[in-house]
């Protein structure tokens, strides 16, 4: 992390009294302030939720185009009809 003052920005939270507790005992048994803590927690979590959406879109994505392929086939082209002439040859020697 970068820790010239230029490059910070702020960031503020309310939070209930147990989960500042919380953070900072958890941030005193990594030896890390509870900024610190807080950011690298905060910063792991957004990357774990763009990376599960980035998933979870190309899924999506994925799963029009199969069925896209599906439903509408192309046409074969002259080396798949070949391969499939090479196969009814061979399978029915």
């Amino acid at each position: 992390m970068n820790n010239s003052a230029s490059s910070k920005s702020r960031l503020e939270a309310r939070v209930s009294p147990e989960i500042k507790e919380l953070s900072q005992r958890a941030a005193d048994l990594e030896g890390l302030t509870l900024t610190d803590f807080v950011s690298i927690s905060v910063r792991e979590k957004a990357l774990q939720v763009i990376e599960q959406h980035q998933k979870l879109q190309l899924s999506i994505e994925d799963s029009i185009a199969f069925v896209d392929a599906l439903l509408n086939p192309s046409e074969p082209n002259e080396a798949l009809k070949a391969a499939a002439k090479r196969h009814q040859e061979l399978t029915q020697a």
